[in-house]
């Protein structure tokens, strides 16, 4: 027995008897002394390490803890010289490929002080042509010079101008003022293209409520001879008013919005010729409410391309009109499907001197690429894959490769390939995760950043035999922090047959022989997918946050979501909420089955259409949650939108069953646990009038609830008061599931 002194962790000096029996083996004593050790060590450890606040975990996932890259790289065109800007968007780097050292390109300083702007950052800067920049500072635009360091004004717009739209040349600029379209010719004459006084009647701007891949009104063509552009008349749409409540007396804002089975928009595509100064109109060829979608110019200009589908959303031409006259000219083809068929990508021109293109289809299953010529033709079907393409990235010089994305057979990857136009088919990136590739204008290098499960950010150079330079690995921002663990996994669907992927976040001092709290954060929608092969799995950094309050946060991507598809996706369609739910409770019988998982303590919580699952699960699925928080959710399909609502639903005259089976509305009588309703009051998405409607029949049923708003926020709550909204979200979940 020996008396020992020593010192705590506070550096106070401690006294106490040590026995240390000599008749044991050394060895089991040394093994005892690591075993003390290495527990002496890990408790130390973990009181060093910083907490996450939940402000900091909203806030700053995308800023303090932003994972090293080479911010807003650029290829400089027609060179194999690139350019990056510093971590605080002032200073311009630039490297060859040669050797990628990289040296001080430009400096805001010198750009401002040659410009005489107050430019604070090189943010949507970008290259016309190897030594000339576009710059824009509020309403004027500037080109500079980068090797004489001088710029000049090109031109300046109104205050009022919005959805500007440079021609390739960058002499022309296209923009809207309220609902008319204008353009500045290279001499800054103004020259009205539209004048419409119904201000009902709008041009120039994105319609379909940004569905079938729409985000832009304007489409100039490759010369500038032409300029397309998207119109609107919403003079039948419904007035839905939104409340500012900024003015004294509140002022009702009014707002056009098409509810499923309404009234809806009326679309034509107009194109303006620049020489003559006339406007020609393309109207759909069925009904006036059909679709107009996917526009796009052959590379002559003789053409446009135009997708048109019917209201059902279930038949769509891909349709070719005479740019001079507008005048019909050929189908080149027509896909039908008793679900949908959704075109959300214009045709692609891999050659520049031909009129040969690429278009997407998921006739197969599988969203895949097509070769056809401008008369219609099928030349070759490019890719087959038993996974979905996404995006097209671009197309060597010589137009006969095509650089695209796709998740390969792992879909909560996002890859790089080549086809070229016999179909051979390269995968370009080669570590697994989710990468953002782009590619040199000669073809001869692709710039790769991408991050997964393990990396946080990975930057490479891949040359034209695909050998990979790496640029930037970027250090764990999180290191120094208290953070739990994430566990990807696979479960059946309830069809006993589909793989669902499943994400479980754990926390930093999980102990499986405790008992834990659940909290299921839910989606479940079209077009979207929670889980990928990204750094933190696609989770957010309050989840993690929420891990280290003692919970456990599950997530499961169900039949309907993203990236694997047509079949898993459309199997929601007429019946939104029956099969997303069913998955959502085979990852709750999952859950159930961990030793570790207090059954009995489960909560769920989803916003927008996981908002609509959130009150679809607390309703229908009464016993399974304790507590549940809806944000903006959709209560009733009949109060959603046409574009989107009746892709999935179809109307209530063809539907009716399936909208009453899914309105929530319809089940209010059922709850059991407790819930939370949230809404943005000047939401133009989801209207208000779904949370309002559901808290009526709430009230009519004598069910209490909880109702929170948020004045002024559209559908998403944004800015500094998000920590306000999740502070409100996890604080009830963590009150009511105890």
């Amino acid at each position: 027995m020996i008396f020992v002194t020593k010192r705590n962790f506070l550096g106070q000096r401690i006294s106490h008897f040590s026995f240390i029996y000599y008749n044991k083996p050394i060895s089991l004593m040394i093994k005892k002394t690591i075993l003390f050790l290495s527990f002496f060590i890990a408790v130390t450890t973990q009181a060093q390490l910083k907490k996450i606040s939940l402000d900091e975990a909203v806030m700053q996932q995308n800023r303090a803890f932003r994972a090293d890259k080479l911010l807003g790289f650029q290829w400089i065109p027609n060179t194999n010289s690139y350019v990056y800007y510093t971590d605080a968007f002032t200073k311009m780097m630039t490297a060859n490929t040669k050797d990628n050292k990289a040296i001080e390109f430009i400096t805001l300083t010198e750009i401002n002080k040659e410009l005489g702007t107050k430019l604070k950052s090189f943010a949507g800067m970008t290259f016309i042509d190897a030594n000339t920049i576009l710059i824009n500072d509020t309403s004027n635009y500037y080109t500079f010079n980068t090797s004489t360091k001088s710029g000049k004004l090109i031109q300046t717009t109104t205050e009022s101008a919005e959805n500007t739209s440079f021609d390739g040349a960058h002499e022309y600029l296209a923009f809207t003022e309220k609902n008319n379209l204008y353009l500045f010719t290279k001499n800054k004459e103004k020259i009205t293209v539209t004048n419409e006084t119904n201000e009902a009647i709008v041009s120039g701007q994105f319609f379909a409520r940004n569905e079938f891949g729409i985000n832009n009104g304007i489409f100039w063509s490759p010369k500038s001879s032409f300029l397309a552009f998207y119109q609107k008349d919403q003079t039948d749409v419904a007035d839905y008013p939104l409340l500012d409540i900024n003015e004294t007396p509140g002022k009702l804002e009014s707002i056009k919005y098409p509810m499923i089975g309404q009234k809806s928009e009326k679309p034509r595509v107009g194109i303006f010729n620049l020489a003559t100064k006339k406007t020609v109109f393309i109207s759909p060829k069925g009904n006036s409410d059909d679709y107009l979608t996917n526009l796009s110019w052959t590379p002559d200009e003789k053409y446009v391309l135009i997708a048109e589908l019917n209201r059902g959303q279930n038949d769509m031409s891909l349709n070719v009109y005479d740019a001079n006259t507008g005048a019909f000219v050929r189908t080149i083809l027509n896909e039908k499907n008793n679900n949908w068929v959704e075109p959300e990508h214009e045709a692609f021109f891999p050659n520049p001197k031909s009129n040969n293109f690429v278009w997407f289809s998921e006739k197969d299953g599988f969203q895949n690429l097509y070769y056809y010529s401008i008369e219609g033709k099928l030349i070759k079907q490019l890719t087959s894959n038993k996974f979905p393409t996404r995006e097209i990235l671009g197309s060597n010089p010589a137009g006969n490769e095509i650089y695209f994305t796709a998740t390969g057979e792992n879909p909560t990857n996002m890859l790089a390939y080549k086809v070229d136009l016999k179909g051979k088919q390269t995968l370009i990136t080669k570590d697994q995760g989710v990468h953002t590739v782009i590619a040199s204008t000669d073809g001869n290098w692709f710039f790769d950043e991408y991050s997964n499960h393990t990396t946080p950010s990975k930057s490479l150079l891949y040359d034209k035999s695909l050998k990979a330079i790496t640029l930037l690995i970027s250090k764990n921002k999180y290191d120094g922090y208290v953070m739990g663990t994430a566990e990807i996994n696979t479960i059946k669907a309830a069809d006993g047959t589909t793989d669902l992927y499943t994400r479980l976040i754990k926390p930093s001092n999980f102990d499986p022989s405790k008992k834990y709290p659940v909290l299921v954060y839910v989606y479940g929608g079209p077009h979207a997918q929670m889980i990928t092969n990204s750094y933190l799995d696609g989770a957010n950094l309050w989840m993690y946050w929420m891990a280290e309050q003692g919970y456990l946060v599950f997530t499961v991507d169900n039949r309907g979501s993203d990236n694997r598809g047509f079949a898993f996706e459309s199997v929601i369609h007429g019946r939104l909420g029956v099969n997303e739910m069913e998955d959502q409770i085979k990852g709750v019988d999952y859950l159930k089955s961990l030793p570790y998982v207090d059954g009995n303590r489960l909560a769920v919580h989803g916003w927008s259409f996981g908002g609509f699952m959130t009150t679809s699960l607390m309703l229908r699925k009464p016993d399974t949650f304790k507590v549940g928080v809806a944000g903006g959710p959709v209560t009733d399909w009949k109060y959603y939108e046409v574009m989107y609502g009746e892709r999935y639903m179809d109307t209530p005259a063809e539907n009716q069953k399936g909208f009453d089976e899914a309105s929530t509305l319809n089940y209010v009588k059922d709850l059991k646990g407790k819930l939370l309703l949230i809404h943005g009051t000047s939401d133009d998405v989801v209207v208000m009038q779904n949370n309002f409607m559901l808290i009526k029949k709430f009230v009519e049923a004598q069910k209490q609830v909880d109702f929170f708003a948020y004045p002024m926020h559209k559908h998403n709550v944004i800015g500094k008061d998000r920590v306000h909204l999740m502070t409100k979200v996890l604080n009830y979940i963590i009150d009511n599931n105890k």
